[in-house]
């Protein structure tokens, strides 16, 4: 049996108790840090963990699109799922060129569309009448 550690259980337990628009913030998050650390290895000449966190966050990204409901969302989800594919290209261009303007571009689209997920979030929640969270984005080095 594997142990895990406290912070684990704790990422695990924020994960399986999140509403869905929630999941969805915590994928922004993800993809910001690790295009950050991608940012960060770049600048210092680590190609290595430069294309492990650029790969997350293209993972991210393809979760993302995969999450996309064309169907109900409309021309919002088609417009998102062209997004997410260009910030894509942008990553793989930025990987391959080693381009930090690249990377900036697409940080800054997905902090831009994360905080409108976020005041989704906080919009449900006050329709619903649950208490709305003001714990602080928390950031955790990999």
């Amino acid at each position: 049996m594997a142990l895990t550690s406290p912070y684990d259980v704790y990422q695990r337990t924020q994960v399986d108790t999140a509403s869905p628009v929630r999941l969805i913030v915590m994928l922004y998050d993800g993809a910001i840090r690790f295009l950050r650390q991608g940012q960060d290895a770049m600048q210092r000449g680590d190609r290595e963990k430069q294309n492990h966190y650029l790969v997350r966050a293209q993972r991210i990204l393809a979760e993302l699109t995969s999450s996309l409901n064309l169907e109900q969302g409309g021309e919002i989800a088609v417009n998102l799922m062209a997004l997410y594919q260009f910030m894509n290209e942008q990553l793989v261009l930025a990987n391959l060129q080693d381009d930090v303007e690249k990377v900036q571009k697409v940080r800054e689209m997905l902090e831009s569309l994360r905080e409108a997920w976020a005041q989704a979030e906080v919009a449900v929640r006050e329709a619903s009448g649950q208490a709305v969270d003001a714990r602080p984005e928390v950031s955790h080095a990999a």
